[in-house]
């Protein structure tokens, strides 16, 4: 009888999904959007595989309170363009962060994500809020 070898089914691995909190107060937004992106995709986990969405839930508040460093909160500009001619858009962070600072914790992830169908249901597991309060029951063993 010949040996069987235990072959690794990655798509069971996807109905194992966990619920990560970051606290996004005093954070660097880079370092934070690191985090949250390597949680989504699941790269932490050892049945990680990249055509399959494995990653887990991520809850990020207090992103009004994240930090940039060096001269990035007067000199970072997003930018936006219709199609149109003229329709070219800049909008600077310090603005972004007054009108909804959720955006720019949002983009920061979506940026560090592969450029694909798959992130973009990766990215949906991704909830940020402003304030510290959220509508989500985190388990305290699986918060981080």
């Amino acid at each position: 009888m010949p040996q069987k070898t235990y072959i690794h089914d990655p798509r069971r691995a996807a109905a194992e999904r966990r619920w990560h909190h970051l606290d996004a107060k005093g954070q660097v937004l880079g370092r934070l959007a690191t985090k949250a992106a390597v949680l989504l995709r699941g790269k932490l986990k050892p049945t990680y595989t990249d055509f399959v969405d494995c990653g887990d839930f991520v809850v990020v508040t207090n992103a009004k309170h994240v930090k940039l460093t060096g001269a990035k909160l007067e000199q970072k500009f997003y930018f936006s363009h219709s199609g149109y001619a003229g329709g070219a858009k800049t909008t600077p962070v310090k603005r972004q962060m007054e009108r909804d600072p959720r955006k720019v914790v949002m983009l920061a992830v979506r940026r560090m994500l592969p450029k694909n169908r798959l992130a973009r249901k990766q990215l949906v597991r991704l909830k940020v809020y402003a304030a510290d309060k959220h509508p989500h029951s985190i388990p305290q063993a699986k918060a981080n």
